[in-house]
C-alpha cells in the first residue's frame, strides 16, 4: 500500500481534516472547583460551535473548527483557550485530567429550557445517576481526524475496485479505528499525564492507591489514572464490531438493546466513528458512511497551556498514516488484549511491563522500539520529514522520566498537587493575558479585524476569512449572514456615508450644515497658485492635510505661526497623498476619538502623539529605536500600538522646535515627534470613555447622523472633558475607524468595541429566553 502512494506530495499526506475538543475545569485561585455559571458572553451552550460546557456547569469544553494541519489545529485551540480563560474572571483553567479539589455536591451543565436544552439535561442526570458526578467530571483531549481525499482515492484507484468509493473510504477507516485500539497503549504512553490523583477523588479508587504525598494518591509505576479502571470507563467490558459499518451499528444497538448503555454517546471506547449528522449518528452512518475518526484516549498535558503539545500533534499525524498503511493481523481477540494492554500502561507504564501482541508477552519497550522503527522507515519513504516528531517521543520511549506523566509525579511530590497544578494554571492564564490582543493564525490580518472575530467566537458566530488581504470576513450564526471588512465596513453604512467622510471637504460641509463647528479652511490644488493662500496663513496656527486620507497619513500641524517654507514644505508632503489638499486653521484644545456605533458611543480615546522620553544620554534617533522594541508595537495594525517612523513630518516637526533626529534631549525630557497623535504614526492612546461629559458624547452622535454613518470615528478637539467649556471642533469623521486601540489602550480600561459591532449586525448574545 505504501508504494501506492509514494508518488503523492508531503502535503498530500500531512494535510490531514484535524480538530481539538479540549475539555477542562474551571476552578479557584485555591485549586478549588468553582460553582459558578458558565459566562453568559458564551451565549447558549448549545449553540455555540467553539466554547460550550461537557457534564458539569464548571467544566468547560473548547473545540477547534477542522484544519489542515498541526500547528493550525494547535494555534485555534490556543486562541479558544486564551479567550475562556480571560473571560472566567478571577479563575482558572485546570491543567490536568483527573480533578481538582472537588466539592461534595457537583454542579451539573444547566441549559435553556426548550426541547434541546432538557434532553441535554436529562442526559446528564442519568449519567450522574449511573457513573456518579466525580468520573464525569474527569477532562481530556478528543482528537478528530479524516485523511486528504488524494490519498484514499489513490489507494481507491489501485484497488479491484470491485466495490464504491465510499465502501472503499469506510474500509480504510475501520482499518484505522482496527489499528487504533491495538496500539493506543502506545499514545497512552507516550501522552499520559495524570499519574496521580488528588484526595478528594472517589473513594472506591483512592482506596487501592497510597497516600504518599500530603494531598494526593498514586502507586509505583502509574502513568493514567483518566485510562485506568480509575477512570472515564463504562460499566461493563463493551467491544464493537470494527469489521464493518453494519457491524458497528448492529453491536451499539445490541448494547443499548440489553440496557449496558443508553445510547451511543455512553459507549467510552477508544475510538469513534463519526458521521455527517451527529444528532442521528447511526443513521447517518448507515447511509453516508464514516465522515471521520474519534481518538479518545490522550490525557491533558499539564505542561502546555492548551493541554497538548504542537510536536505530538505532529507526531499523531504521522501516526495515523502509520494505522492506514501497516499491516493488520488476524487475531481474533485483539480489542480484549488491546484493553488489558491499556490498563497495563495505564497502571504500570513505568515499569515496562509485558503486554499482549497477538496473543503473546513482549516488553512495552521492546514493542515500542519496533513502532517507532517502522514509523520512521515509513517517514522517510514518504519524504514526510517529521523525525524530530518522532525522535521527540524515541526520548520518552528510552528514558521514562522524560514522559509527562512522570515529570507531572516528580512536580507534585516536591510540592503538592493543588500547588504544582495551580502554579502552571496561573502562568497559562498570565501568558494569555501577555498575549490577550492576538489571534494565533490571524496574524496576516489587521488587530481589528482580529478583535471582531475573537469577538464572534465568545458568542458563537462561525467565522470565515475569505480574503485576509483584504481583511474581509464572512459571519453567520442561525441562517443570519453578514460580511465585513475590516473590523467596521459592514451593511450597516451606505456607501455615499463612506464617500461622504472619506472626503475632508464633505465632511465639513455636512457638520457645517448641520450647525456642528469644525475649522475653517481652503481646498487646494496643484492647478491653484497656492502661494498667496498660504500667506493668509503665515500668522495662524494651522493644518495641512490630504483630502482624502486616513490613519493621518500626510496631514502636518502647527501650533504656532509658521514659516512659508515650512508651509510649502507641509503642501508637498500632503500632495503626496492627494491631488487636492486642504489648509484650515488649527483648532485649540486636546484631541479625543469618539466611537460612535448606532445612537451611542461605545468608547473615547486621548491619543497622545508619538514621543520620547529622554535620558540625558541618548539621542532622539535612539530613543525611538528603543520604544520600538516594546513588544506592543508593531506595523500593519496587527498591535496595540504602532512603531514609530523617523519620517519627513516628523523631522518638519523637530525643526520648528529646533531639533533633529540626533538631539540628545536631557533626562525625563518628553519630546514630541509630531503634532497629530493617530496611534498609527506612533501615538500613544489614553482611555476617556467614562470621563468625557455627555454634552460632547451628544456631539459625536450628531456628527455621525450628519454623514448617515451608524459606525464612525468622530476626532473631536476640547479645551474642557466637563463642558462647563462649552468649546470643541470637529476636524475629521472617519468612516473605518481601527477598533483595537480601544480594546487595549495604552492606559486606562479596554472598551469591547467589537461587541457593539456585532450587537449592530443583529448578532446578540443568546441567552435562555432571548
Amino acid at each position: 500500500m505504501i508504494n501506492v502512494i509514494k508518488s503523492l506530495n508531503k502535503e498530500d499526506f500531512l494535510t490531514q481534516h484535524i480538530g481539538i475538543e479540549r475539555e477542562g475545569l474551571r476552578c479557584d485561585i485555591d485549586g478549588n472547583l468553582a460553582t459558578t455559571k458558565h459566562p453568559a458572553i458564551f451565549s447558549d451552550k448549545l449553540a455555540n460551535p467553539y466554547i460550550t460546557t461537557d457534564f458539569s456547569e464548571s467544566q468547560l469544553e473548547l473545540i477547534t473548527p477542522t484544519r489542515k494541519t498541526a500547528i493550525e489545529v494547535y494555534d485555534f485551540l490556543e486562541n479558544l483557550y486564551n479567550i475562556a480563560v480571560l473571560e472566567i474572571g478571577d479563575e482558572y483553567i485546570w491543567p490536568q485530567s483527573m480533578p481538582c479539589t472537588l466539592p461534595d455536591n457537583i454542579p451539573i451543565a444547566t441549559f435553556c429550557n426548550n426541547a434541546a436544552g432538557v434532553e441535554a439535561y436529562c442526559y446528564r442526570q442519568f449519567l450522574l445517576k449511573k457513573y456518579g458526578a466525580k468520573q464525569q467530571v474527569i477532562s481530556g483531549i478528543h482528537y478528530n481526524f479524516s485523511f486528504s481525499e488524494n490519498i484514499l482515492k489513490t489507494l481507491y484507484q489501485s484497488s479491484k475496485k470491485n466495490t464504491s468509493y465510499q465502501s472503499f473510504k469506510n474500509s480504510c477507516y475501520l482499518k484505522v479505528a482496527r489499528n487504533y485500539l491495538r496500539y493506543r497503549w502506545f499514545i497512552i504512553y507516550l501522552l499520559g499525564s495524570s499519574s496521580i490523583i488528588h484526595k478528594s477523588y472517589e473513594v472506591d479508587c483512592l482506596e487501592k492507591l497510597k497516600n504518599e504525598y500530603e494531598d494526593s494518591y498514586s502507586h509505583k509505576g502509574a502513568l493514567s489514572y483518566r485510562n485506568s479502571e480509575c477512570g472515564y470507563t463504562n460499566k461493563y467490558d463493551l467491544y464493537p464490531d470494527y469489521s464493518s459499518v453494519d457491524s458497528y451499528i448492529n453491536s451499539i444497538n445490541k448494547f443499548i438493546e440489553h440496557d449496558k448503555i443508553g445510547s451511543h454517546k455512553e459507549l467510552y471506547t477508544h475510538v469513534r466513528l463519526k458521521a455527517n449528522n451527529p444528532t442521528n449518528l447511526l443513521q447517518s452512518l448507515a447511509e453516508d458512511g464514516i465522515k471521520y475518526l474519534e481518538f479518545r484516549s490522550i490525557d491533558i498535558n499539564p505542561f502546555d497551556k492548551v493541554g497538548i503539545k504542537k510536536i505530538d500533534l505532529e507526531f499523531l499525524s504521522v501516526f495515523n498514516l502509520f494505522l492506514l498503511l501497516t499491516k493488520e493481523t488476524p487475531y481474533e481477540y485483539f480489542q480484549q488484549d488491546s484493553n488489558k494492554n491499556q490498563l497495563t500502561v495505564a497502571k504500570y507504564g513505568f515499569l515496562d511491563p509485558l503486554l499482549l501482541k497477538d496473543g503473546i508477552e513482549i516488553k512495552l519497550s521492546t514493542w515500542a522500539n519496533q513502532i517507532l522503527s517502522e514509523i520512521t522507515i515509513m517517514n522517510n519513504m514518504l519524504n514526510l520529514d517529521k523525525n524530530h516528531a518522532i525522535e521527540f517521543q524515541r526520548e520518552k520511549v528510552i528514558d521514562h522520566k522524560k514522559t509527562y506523566a512522570h515529570q507531572i509525579f516528580i512536580k507534585v511530590r516536591e510540592h503538592g498537587f493543588i500547588k504544582s497544578h495551580m502554579d502552571l494554571a496561573k502562568a497559562y492564564k498570565q501568558d494569555a493575558y501577555n498575549n490577550r490582543y492576538l489571534f494565533k493564525g490571524y496574524g496576516n490580518l489587521e488587530l481589528s479585524t482580529q478583535q471582531l472575530i475573537k469577538e464572534s467566537i465568545k458568542r458563537g458566530i462561525q467565522v470565515e476569512v475569505l480574503d485576509p488581504t483584504d481583511n474581509f470576513i464572512r459571519l453567520q450564526q442561525n441562517g443570519h449572514v453578514e460580511y465585513v471588512k475590516q473590523a467596521t465596513k459592514t451593511s450597516k453604512d451606505t456607501y455615499i456615508s463612506m464617500l461622504m467622510m472619506e472626503n475632508k471637504l464633505m465632511t465639513k460641509y455636512v457638520l457645517t450644515e448641520n450647525n456642528l463647528n469644525t475649522p475653517k479652511g481652503h481646498e487646494l490644488s496643484h492647478k491653484h497658485n497656492i502661494e498667496p493662500i498660504l500667506r493668509k496663513y503665515q500668522r495662524k496656527s494651522v493644518v495641512v492635510k490630504p483630502k482624502s486620507t486616513n490613519f493621518g497619513i500626510g496631514i502636518s500641524i502647527f501650533t504656532t505661526p509658521p514659516t512659508l517654507n515650512n508651509l510649502i514644505t507641509a503642501t508637498e508632503i500632503a500632495f503626496k497623498y492627494d491631488n487636492t489638499i486642504l489648509i484650515e486653521e488649527f483648532a485649540p484644545g486636546r484631541e479625543y476619538r469618539f466611537v460612535v456605533i448606532g445612537n451611542q458611543v461605545v468608547a473615547i480615546l486621548n491619543r497622545v502623539p508619538a514621543n520620547v522620553i529622554g535620558d540625558g544620554v541618548s539621542s532622539i534617533r535612539k530613543l525611538i529605536e528603543l520604544k520600538n522594541q516594546d513588544p506592543l508595537r508593531g506595523r500593519g495594525y496587527t498591535t496595540p500600538l504602532e512603531k514609530i517612523d523617523l519620517d519627513e513630518q516628523s523631522a518638519l516637526f523637530l525643526k520648528q522646535h529646533s531639533l533633529t533626529f540626533d538631539s540628545i534631549p536631557s533626562k525625563d525630557e518628553i519630546v514630541y515627534l509630531r503634532e497629530n497623535s493617530n496611534i498609527s504614526t506612533g501615538g500613544d492612546s489614553i482611555d476617556y470613555t467614562d470621563d468625557i461629559a455627555e454634552y460632547f458624547k451628544e456631539i459625536a452622535v450628531s456628527a455621525a447622523k450628519a454623514a448617515g454613518a451608524n459606525i464612525c470615528g468622530v476626532d473631536m478637539m476640547i479645551e474642557d472633558i466637563t463642558a462647563k467649556n462649552p468649546y470643541y471642533s470637529i476636524i475629521e469623521l472617519n468612516f473605518n475607524p481601527a477598533i483595537h486601540i480601544h480594546h487595549y489602550p495604552y492606559k486606562g480600561k479596554g472598551r469591547n468595541v467589537a461587541g457593539f459591532v456585532l450587537d449592530l449586525l443583529g448578532y446578540k448574545v443568546l441567552n435562555c429566553g432571548k
